[in-house]
């Protein structure tokens, strides 16, 4: 006859249903979100590093150096990389920053290549608490509305090789009526 064994302890296991799960898995994952967006497969295989990301979400730095993997043809940055270096982070700053009220989408980007990007080449994400202001005080009145962000990815000297234009499309969340 074998003998279950009950869990009576604070340090038994918690299933994914239990309260707190979620929680816990969710500051968890903050804590450690630099390290997850540099092991994320597209950022990986690209090498694109998040060199600094402060913890209100207001600032992130990025940079990928030139390898044989992300350079194309002419032996310059693959345009494809320079893009996915600012392609989620303006969005994530924003849900970070307005909060779970509010939903947040890319809706359109753009890129345009100023310059050949040789040697290591970086992107800085500024998100301001007047931005972050004027789009609550904006979605007071409107139901839905589109933020235009740009983001220039420099080399090493400073000369800016791209402008990443990015359309997010952001409205509150519809209240439930119970």
């Amino acid at each position: 006859m074998t003998r279950q064994r009950r869990h009576k302890h604070a340090y038994a296991p918690r299933t994914r249903g239990a309260p707190g799960y979620a929680g816990r898995v969710k500051r968890t994952m903050k804590r450690h979100l630099r390290l997850l967006l540099n092991l994320w497969p597209p950022f990986l295989g690209a090498g694109i590093r998040v060199k600094r990301l402060q913890p209100d979400w207001k600032e992130i730095d990025v940079e990928m150096k030139l390898r044989r993997w992300n350079a194309n043809y002419v032996g310059t940055h693959y345009g494809g990389s320079l893009y996915s270096m600012a392609d989620p982070f303006f969005m994530l700053m924003l849900i970070e920053n307005l909060g779970k009220d509010y939903i947040v989408w890319d809706k359109s980007a753009s890129i345009r290549f100023r310059r050949p990007g040789k040697g290591t080449v970086s992107a800085s994400f500024r998100l301001s608490e007047q931005q972050i202001e004027e789009i609550k005080q904006a979605l007071q009145t409107q139901e839905k509305m589109e933020q235009t962000f740009l983001v220039e990815v420099k080399d090493a000297s400073g000369s800016v090789v791209a402008e990443v234009r990015k359309v997010l499309h952001i409205r509150r969340k519809e209240r439930s009526s119970s």
